[in-house]
């Protein structure tokens, strides 16, 4: 074997990146440096095994290290990348106290993103926590576990467990109050996870509803929603400060001058590209602050390419470069990527920012540009309509108010953006909406799509297709 193919970063556009470049040249040196123990596992399962709904760690890999040599791959986990030399084409390893060079044909930087949690004060604090790695939901989940029922071999991981860290937190006394701060995915669904343990759960968001990424719409259904369950939501107030007593948190201190006694926080407020791995090299950064690529994945620099939630794509409906930090991208990118080093060119595609959550038995999706003001600064001039419509013929048992929203471009009459949702099986509704961002349909194009339709599953109407109408109808 020859021309190594480097990648850093084991987890999901590294491996993928990896077990692709390997199929498609199975003669190719494939290394992969992992700093940490996990390796290829699902993030957004994690709220759900802080939950309980997912028993074990070992449930969210994808892939072991086992698997990764079985394809061949040369995966060193606790193998930490501290420097690139792009000019003489090498990566500086350290590991267990000892520095090496590796030499590399083509690297991949597939570094991830980390939590956020500095801008408010006392986030260090004990029983503070953010929630961006398999650590973190062991941690989580040893404290809200009773120490007379912990045991550490019940969360799995095997020889990636942060044995000390989760034995600190099983010993200690389970908390009654938690906060959790930032109302976006992480923090909507951590609600739902610590409600679950039957926690006092308060959770605050600085805009006046959650899910602020997802529209009004869907903001204020959330919003009721949370409510019903017993979460008690603090809007319009932003947490500056977490004090604490002993090294423990105990207090929420909100910049309107609110305070709030809780034993835990979860600090949700968003993550950041993990870039400084390239801060001395000639690759070029974005206006997001994330890796710049181009439709291949490479960066600035010849042989050198970036992809996951440290990277840049194309997004589908401006076709400006964009951040978006999310599973399905980073797996796509990765695998286009590891066919293109391994001898078929392959484009990584493009976003349109498609997201689902889960608030309980609620549901929401989004896809493409449903805020007006960004869609202005694209060059828009953006009509939205929002309707609510049955989920199933209303005669049939099930059926529920599904909420859905689109935006066009008023001249064009270009489908931009839309989200939906409800109760019953509202989320996946918008990878139709997704589809159509996909393929440059105007509304009067979606609003003509032959949707499958039967009773338990959908009215003659698709909610989607009503709202296409309607907004095609304004338009009009």
């Amino acid at each position: 074997m020859s021309d190594p193919f480097v990648v850093v970063g084991g987890d999901a556009a590294g491996l993928s990146a990896a077990s692709k470049c390997r199929r498609t040249d199975p003669d190719r040196d494939v290394v992969v440096f992992e700093k940490g123990q996990w390796i290829s596992y699902a993030h957004c399962g994690t709220p759900y095994f802080v939950k309980g709904e997912v028993e074990r760690l070992d449930d969210l890999l994808s892939l072991s290290p086992e698997d990764a040599d079985e394809r061949g791959i040369d995966l060193r986990r606790g193998h930490e990348v501290v420097a690139v030399d792009t000019d003489e084409r090498t990566v500086t390893v350290e590991s267990a106290g000892a520095t090496f060079e590796q030499p590399y044909s083509d690297l991949l930087v597939a570094t991830g993103a980390r939590a956020i949690s500095d801008p408010i004060e006392g986030a260090s604090l004990d029983s503070v926590f953010t929630l961006h790695g398999l650590d973190h939901a062991a941690a989580i989940r040893s404290y809200l576990t009773p120490p007379a029922e912990f045991d550490p071999a019940d969360l799995g991981g095997g020889d990636a467990l942060p044995e000390a860290v989760v034995e600190r937190y099983g010993a200690m006394t389970p908390p009654e109050t938690v906060a959790v701060v930032g109302a976006g995915y992480v923090g909507v669904e951590m609600a739902e996870a610590f409600e679950a343990w039957d926690l006092d759960v308060h959770l605050f968001q600085r805009t006046g509803y959650p899910v602020p990424g997802f529209g009004e719409a869907v903001g204020e259904a959330v919003a009721e929603h949370l409510r019903d369950a017993g979460v008690t939501l603090h809007l319009d107030e932003e947490v500056v400060e977490l004090r604490g007593e002993d090294g423990h948190v105990s207090e929420v201190v909100c910049e309107s001058g609110s305070e709030l006694d809780v034993d835990a926080a979860l600090v949700g407020i968003g993550i950041e590209p993990n870039t400084e791995l390239l801060a001395n090299t000639p690759v070029e950064l974005g206006a997001s602050g994330a890796i710049a690529t181009d439709a291949y994945g490479q960066t600035s620099v010849e042989r050198v390419y970036a992809a996951g939630d440290v990277a840049e794509m194309p997004h589908m409906v401006t076709g400006e470069p964009t951040w978006d930090p999310l599973g399905l991208p980073a797996n796509r990118a990765g695998r286009a990527i590891g066919a293109t080093v391994g001898g078929d060119p392959s484009p990584v595609g493009g976003v349109a920012g498609t997201a689902m959550v889960k608030a309980f038995d609620l549901e929401a999706g989004r896809a493409g540009l449903i805020d007006e003001e960004r869609a202005r600064d694209a060059g828009f001039d953006p009509v939205s309509k929002t309707i609510t419509a049955g989920s199933r013929s209303g005669y049939y048992p099930g059926a529920a108010e599904t909420t859905v929203t689109l935006t066009a471009d008023r001249e064009t009459g270009r489908l931009l953006g839309g989200s939906v949702v409800g109760t019953d099986r509202a989320a996946i509704r918008i990878d139709t909406v997704a589809t159509a961002l996909g393929a440059e349909m105007t509304v009067g194009e979606l609003e003509r799509q032959d949707l499958g339709y039967a009773p338990p599953f959908s009215p003659v109407w698709d909610p989607v297709l009503v709202a296409a109408k309607v907004l095609n109808g304004s338009l009009s």
